[in-house]
């Protein structure tokens, strides 16, 4: 079948309810912004509705839904164009925002080693470079300030202190990272105050001290998007689910377990560890995290493919 376009611009400025309807079905936010191309899968048959479809952007970067699965995925050959078209989903609600106390809260989520700072901060610099061009109050006489910022779960780890007082000391170190080694209730609180009076204090990570650090990133009334970025944002248990209800939109970050774990060990080697501790780690700790975080997928909103750096 022949490739046909659609275009997509801000919402109330559709041209057709088919494009509504197409966005519906992919869960897109109706003020998503730029071209989209679909096409049918190939090698599929019958009905669209029961094989899926796939979309592209015109730069390469695809969005696509399978059989019953309404979750999109994003992937492109490079992670920069993938960053891009996050940043362009963003934007309109950045600029859009004039209730000072209004927050888009992102939850990002995604095994060890997928890339989820990384992806975080870029999206945020691009959204913050992009968003005084789509603002009609920004003042060309006055640098813009940042409308975006990135809110890490790795200040929510529990304090070393915290872990000794555990009935099995060693293993609480040994399994540090695991979701019962955070403080979800913190992090759950942390987002109401954000979400009910449009500013809060969080904690950041001291990876050098190996503790959180109380009061460390400000998150204020001028930032309209905020990025939490973490592996357990989207569990379905005890706390972790009112977190994962506190999102507007859920992302989660997709890559090979195996390439996940390639990366890990490179920073634990890179951290002073050496190769067997660190192989001894992955097998332990890290991977059995990953496949229960692999598992949250399911609960996202857009899937993120990760392309090897």
């Amino acid at each position: 079948m022949e490739l046909s376009s659609i275009s997509t611009t801000p919402k109330g400025f559709f041209n057709s309810s088919s494009e509504r309807l197409l966005l519906k079905r992919l869960m897109l936010p109706i003020w998503y912004g730029g071209s989209l191309r679909m096409s049918p899968i190939k090698g599929t048959n019958g009905p669209l509705s029961q094989t899926g479809f796939l979309v592209r952007k015109e730069n390469r970067v695809q969005v696509s839904c399978i059989q019953k699965k309404d979750i999109p995925v994003i992937q492109t050959r490079c992670m920069d164009e993938i960053y891009d078209a996050l940043a362009d989903r963003l934007v309109p609600t950045a600029a859009a925002a004039s209730n000072p106390h209004l927050k888009y809260i992102v939850g990002l989520a995604g095994p060890p080693g997928a890339g989820k700072s990384t992806l975080a901060s870029e999206v945020a610099h691009r959204v913050n470079k992009l968003w005084p061009q789509k603002s009609c109050s920004f003042d060309s006489q006055v640098e813009p300030p940042d409308v975006t910022t990135v809110l890490p779960m790795d200040g929510f780890h529990l304090y070393r202190h915290q872990l000794d007082a555990m009935q099995n000391p060693e293993e609480a170190h040994a399994r540090r990272g695991a979701p019962w080694t955070f403080d979800p209730k913190l992090l759950l609180t942390c987002l109401e105050t954000l979400r009910n009076q449009g500013s809060v204090y969080a904690p950041s990570f001291d990876h050098g001290v190996g503790d959180p650090i109380e009061d460390d990133i400000y998150v204020n009334l001028q930032h309209k998007v905020v990025i939490v970025e973490g592996n357990y944002l989207l569990l379905e248990e005890g706390v972790w689910k009112e977190i994962s209800s506190m999102f507007d939109e859920k992302w989660f970050i997709e890559v090979d377990i195996n390439t996940a774990m390639q990366r890990v060990l490179k920073r634990h080697i890179s951290t002073g560890k050496t190769p067997d501790n660190a192989k001894w780690r992955i097998e332990y700790n890290d991977r059995p995290n990953a496949e229960l975080i692999n598992k949250s997928k399911k609960n996202a909103d857009l899937v993120i493919k990760s392309v090897d750096w």
